[in-house]
């Protein structure tokens, strides 16, 4: 039988707290995750040491932290860091928390895309993921990426530090991509806002109350308007063969894929993620 302040009496303390928040199988990923940042031990680790115990010390940390997640605070705000391509990059209220489906969009341009020197563009900088991924693995790529938010463009900088890697980073609104100057690019990436208004009360709590509604929200009336900016700025500054990628609403890849005809874009693609969603669109310019 396990110590009171046992690792595994921790973890076991840690679900009960967190019933009817989360599921049980949630309840016991985010234990873990605690534990794992909390005693700097690995998954085996814990395993291996599991009737170990805690200090005070540690046990109030993890005290600390089941407060707010009892608020249905997501774990990566609770923490203040998320895993994201095998990196680690800070998060805040400023930037939306990377998802495995976004994963899935910087995999797809790092396979297709193996020439040297390639100038990129990433739009929506949040919390850098995109941009510092395609940094560390496209061969002396030139990765730039703006934002509207001054404060997500300061915290994507500390992850450009934190991952090592040269991202160019500039506070501009794709909106009006017009009035800014732009140099000739072989890539255009974004995840832009995408989430219609109706489509907020199906959303879960955690979300709606922690995560920036300017980073995820579109207006019902126009739910194509980042899109249809940023393949005008496609237009006017990709190379010929410049591609462009995008995750999009799983909803909306019909209406994507007819904006991008009538734009005059060819080869475009629509792509499933991991659980069969529409999720991701490619295109080039002829």
């Amino acid at each position: 039988m396990c110590q009171l302040n046992s690792i595994q009496s921790t973890i076991n303390y840690i679900k009960k707290e967190l019933v009817g928040i989360y599921s049980l199988r949630e309840s016991e990923s985010i234990a873990y995750i605690l534990i794992e940042n909390v005693l700097d031990f690995s998954r085996t680790q814990i395993q291996l040491n599991k009737n170990e115990s805690l200090t005070e010390n540690q046990f109030e940390k993890i005290w600390n932290y089941l407060a707010d997640l009892q608020k249905s605070k997501p774990i990566q705000y609770v923490l203040g860091e998320a895993d994201f391509y095998e990196l680690k990059f800070k998060v805040n209220e400023h930037t939306l928390i990377p998802r495995p489906e976004t994963e899935e969009l910087v995999h797809a341009i790092i396979n297709e895309n193996h020439e040297k020197n390639l100038n990129v563009l990433d739009i929506g900088t949040g919390s850098g993921c995109i941009p510092i991924c395609l940094a560390k693995h496209l061969v002396k790529a030139n990765v730039i990426s703006v934002d509207i938010s001054t404060e997500a463009i300061k915290t994507a900088r500390e992850n450009a530090i934190r991952n090592e890697v040269e991202v160019q980073y500039y506070e501009r609104d794709i909106l009006n991509w017009e009035k800014f100057e732009w140099r000739k690019l072989d890539i255009i990436v974004s995840n832009p806002p995408y989430v219609t208004e109706a489509e907020q009360e199906k959303m879960e709590k955690n979300v709606l109350d922690y995560e920036p509604h300017t980073a995820l929200f579109v207006s019902d009336r126009d739910p194509l308007i980042f899109y249809r900016k940023i393949a005008e700025l496609a237009l006017s500054h990709l190379n010929q063969g410049g591609k462009l990628y995008f995750e999009i609403n799983e909803s909306l890849g019909d209406e994507m894929k007819q904006l991008l005809e009538q734009k005059g874009f060819s080869d475009i693609k629509l792509r499933r993620d991991i659980n069969g969603k529409d999720r991701m669109m490619s295109a080039i310019k002829r």
